[in-house]
C-alpha cells in the first residue's frame, strides 16, 4: 500500500486576502529562499578562494581570472540586495503591510507575490513606474542632463 504525500499548501483566492495561511505560507518561502541565497553565496566564496588564476604566468589566464572574479563578485552583489528585499519583505510581513502596494494600498495579489514574493508594487503601478523610468532614461540620453 503506498501512502499519498500530503499536498503542498497554495494561497488561493477563495481565502482572505493576507490571511494567516498566506503569512505563513510566504513567511516559509522567503526564509527557504534566503537560506538557498546564502548558501549560494557561500559556496561562491569557497570556489572563488580555491580557483585562484591570478598567479598564474599566462596573461590570459589572469585576464580570464579577474573577468569571472568581476562577474562572481556582481552575482554576489545582487544575492546580497536580494537577501536585503528578502528581509525586507518578512518585516512587512509581521508588521502586517505585507502585501499591498507601497504605492497605492492596494492588494498586489496572490498570483504576482506567489511569482515574486519580494514584490511591493501591484501590476499597475509597477507598469507605471518601469514607464516613468523609461521616460526619464530616454530624457537623460537624448538631453544629456537628469530632470
Amino acid at each position: 500500500m503506498t501512502k499519498k504525500s500530503p499536498k503542498k499548501y497554495t494561497p488561493n483566492t477563495k481565502e482572505k486576502y493576507m490571511c494567516a495561511k498566506h503569512k505563513k505560507y510566504f513567511i516559509e518561502k522567503l526564509i527557504s529562499w534566503r537560506k538557498e541565497i546564502i548558501k549560494s553565496n557561500n559556496e561562491s566564496i569557497i570556489l572563488s578562494n580555491l580557483d585562484d588564476n591570478s598567479s598564474s604566468a599566462d596573461i590570459v589566464d589572469q585576464a580570464s581570472s579577474q573577468t569571472e572574479k568581476s562577474v562572481e563578485l556582481r552575482a554576489s552583489n545582487r544575492r546580497r540586495k536580494l537577501v536585503n528585499k528578502i528581509d525586507h519583505a518578512l518585516k512587512k510581513l509581521k508588521d502586517g503591510t505585507y502585501g499591498y502596494c507601497e504605492d497605492t494600498g492596494e492588494p498586489i495579489g496572490l498570483k504576482r507575490l506567489i511569482a515574486r514574493p519580494i514584490a511591493t508594487l501591484s501590476i499597475d503601478a509597477q507598469e507605471r513606474h518601469e514607464k516613468k523610468e523609461k521616460i526619464y532614461i530616454d530624457y537623460v540620453c537624448i538631453f544629456g542632463k537628469s530632470l
